[in-house]
């Protein structure tokens, strides 16, 4: 809205950009992946945030999630988990959220940090990842 400059490249070559990565299935379907500025590339590899917090919804302890990159010294970036625990969930700790998601995912899709907190989020209840980006590069 009222910038051209964006405007220009989000539809450049006639296309509209949308920043969405899919898959196109055999069978007709399209799969949204992820979007291109969420994807984490850790150690050389692209992990999909979509999936890691599919795999964090189906633990019976967690209300909410959502997935940033972390900066990291030796793999560039990897995945930071912000969690929002079912208030009748009791205690879980990182550990227990870690395990559960090791026994579902790849070894190097798992959090290497999982943060419990509120999940910011605008008037609409839309997750503010661009929030969390920044937190996640303030951890120590």
């Amino acid at each position: 809205l009222k910038n051209p400059k964006a405007t220009e490249e989000a539809f450049r070559g006639g296309w509209f950009h949308t920043g969405d990565l899919a898959v196109w299935h055999e069978d007709g379907y399209m799969e949204i992946k992820d979007r291109l500025k969420d994807i984490i590339i850790s150690g050389g590899e692209n992990i999909s945030t979509i999936e890691v917090e599919d795999t964090l919804y189906r633990h019976p302890a967690v209300l909410e999630a959502a997935v940033v990159a972390r900066p990291d010294e030796k793999w560039g970036e990897t995945p930071c988990a912000f969690v929002t625990l079912k208030p009748e969930a009791g205690q879980v700790s990182e550990e227990e959220i870690i395990n559960f998601c090791r026994e579902h995912l790849a070894r190097f899709k798992v959090p290497k940090t999982i943060v419990f907190s509120e999940l910011p989020k605008t008037s609409t209840g839309k997750i503010q990842k661009f929030v969390l980006r920044d937190q996640a590069k303030e951890l120590d």
